[in-house]
């Protein structure tokens, strides 16, 4: 019971010094007025739910977060049905609001859509590369190191989407990048969840280095090859993943249920 009572404690403790970083946020950064309101707020708390900087399951308080924001509870609750919509929020009626559980039975289906747009971007990309974009390429490959080094894993993420964007930069169709993250939300987060695995960061960076190898030889299927081999890993460790954060996750006879 005493270590019910500790566990307890420490996550309201958790709770605690999380909102009041938040706080301390938007103090710094503060809500511009008018039709921008909701879409900054929208903006902050996409990050934070996809950064898992707010947890699933997590309730989210809307009187707080205007509060915090210095508005209304008008442009927080647009913000919240706008995440709500994009599954990233549940409103429970009579219950509350909470940060949405990962979807699991949602995310073979987001890592194939994924792969295939990813495996036509470098093969465009190996095409179409210019010196200075492989060079870009580097330098972005140079950052992930240094962020390994400071074992900074939401900088080492927020690296690897440079890494992504730059490819579809690179193929001469910046759209392909905007689609995959339309349909990429929730698998980011899991993916987040796989970055403290021992030995992973490193091996992303390998797998990156790979990539701008087939991209800088204009080998297009050496390039599709290794795109495949990068993205298979956020398929096969999926059940670890939900093994190791049980309450993060949704089973798929879950997925269909709707809030109540």
């Amino acid at each position: 019971m005493a270590d019910s009572s500790t566990a307890d404690s420490e996550q309201a403790e958790g709770v605690k010094t999380r909102t009041r970083r938040r706080t301390a946020a938007a103090v710094a950064r503060p809500a511009q007025r008018g039709t921008t309101v909701a879409a900054t707020i929208y903006r902050d708390l996409r990050n934070e739910i996809v950064s898992l900087r707010r947890k699933p399951g997590e309730p989210v308080a809307e009187k707080v977060i205007a509060q915090d924001y210095g508005v209304s509870r008008t442009p927080v609750r647009e913000a919240v049905l706008r995440l709500a919509d994009e599954g990233l929020i549940e409103i429970f009626p009579q219950s509350g609001t909470f940060v949405s559980r990962i979807p699991l039975g949602a995310l073979p289906e987001a890592i194939a859509i994924r792969k295939a747009l990813e495996e036509a971007t470098v093969r465009y990309a190996a095409k179409r590369a210019t010196r200075s974009q492989i060079a870009k390429l580097r330098a972005n490959l140079e950052l992930q190191r240094e962020m390994e080094a400071a074992q900074n894993f939401e900088g080492f993420h927020q690296a690897d989407e440079t890494f992504h964007a730059l490819l579809a930069e690179t193929a001469g169709y910046p759209g392909f990048w905007n689609l995959t993250q339309q349909v990429k939300v929730q698998v980011d987060r899991y993916r987040l969840l796989t970055l403290p695995v021992l030995g992973r960061v490193p091996d992303v960076i390998a797998e990156h280095s790979v990539i701008i190898e087939a991209i800088a030889n204009n080998d297009p299927e050496a390039a599709a090859k290794a795109i495949d081999l990068h993205l298979d890993y956020l398929q096969v460790t999926i059940a670890d993943a939900q093994k190791a954060n049980p309450l993060y996750f949704t089973a798929p006879s879950e997925d269909e249920a709707e809030p109540v």
